[in-house]
């Protein structure tokens, strides 16, 4: 049997050894056999999951109106020489008669007409006298209207929709209101017949509401132009040597210019705003 007290002297002399290397130096030096003392290892706490990271987008497949929306514009812009002309009216004359109007028309059995409906009318009276625009074009021909229909961008929760005013030209300023008022809800309860969507030869889209100064609104196809409505800003002129501050509504209108040149489209945004600042004798016509 081996001394040990010989083996505890010799190990006293021996550097800090591993449990498994210590169990061999028994077994070879000194013939003792012994098993490597199992080594309690604490078990380390399970680490706690890391939060799930917080996905940065969501994925949303596309509906099919945006898709139809999506390549109708992308189409417009591809296909057609595009061209905007931006500028403003005084709408005085509009203010005074929508306030008069939400003062007395209930009495008279006329509905709450907007500005837009008095801008919708004022486009009907003069669009007619510049047939380029109240237009389809194609490579070959113009289709040129004998009327004036036109097409109001809508918003809805499913996307833009742009019914068709047709022969708006023809119709009072209560019966454009009543019916502007019938198409957008029908756009956005999504009832609208899609023979309502089409036929349009002209397009107003009115961004208003929205504060916007100016924008680009772009022509459906085969159309050839648009007019967006901005919102209302106050200017001020000399009048009687004295300043004089009126309001003004913007407008951008965006014309095709492989149907008609940048003249013509002047003179019908000059012609509209002369319209809107005298509505009150555009009305007596």
């Amino acid at each position: 049997m081996a001394d040990i007290n010989k083996i505890a002297e010799e190990l006293g002399t021996l550097t800090i050894l591993e449990a498994a290397d210590l169990v061999k130096l028994l077994e070879e030096k000194w013939g003792v056999s012994a098993a490597a003392p199992a080594v309690a290892v604490a078990a380390a706490p399970a680490a706690a999951a890391a939060p799930a990271a917080e996905a940065e987008f969501e994925t949303v497949k596309n509906t099919h109106l945006r898709k139809l929306i999506a390549r109708n514009m992308h189409d417009s812009l591809s296909n057609m020489a595009q061209l905007t002309h931006n500028s403003f009216a005084d709408v005085t004359a509009m203010q005074k008669l929508r306030a008069c109007i939400k003062a007395q028309g209930e009495k008279a059995g006329l509905p709450g007409i907007s500005l837009n409906d008095m801008v919708i009318f004022a486009v009907s009276r003069t669009i007619l006298d510049f047939p380029a625009l109240n237009a389809h074009y194609s490579d070959n021909e113009m289709k040129l209207f004998k009327h004036a229909n036109i097409g109001v961008a809508v918003d809805t929760d499913r996307g833009l929709l742009v019914p068709t005013i047709m022969h708006a030209d023809e119709m009072s300023l209560a019966e454009i209101s009543l019916k502007m008022k019938e198409l957008a809800a029908e756009c956005r309860s999504g009832s609208i017949s899609p023979d309502k969507l089409t036929g349009a030869s002209f397009t107003v889209s009115n961004l208003g509401a929205f504060g916007v100064t100016t924008f680009t609104p772009i022509i459906n196809p085969p159309q050839t132009g648009i007019l967006g409505v901005c919102n209302i800003e106050t200017r001020i002129r000399m009048k009687n040597g004295q300043p004089e501050f009126y309001p003004t509504m913007n407008l951008s209108l965006t014309y095709d210019h492989r149907a008609l040149d940048g003249a013509p489209a002047s003179r019908f945004l000059q012609a509209l705003a002369n319209n809107i600042a005298n509505f009150d004798l555009l009305l007596a016509k």
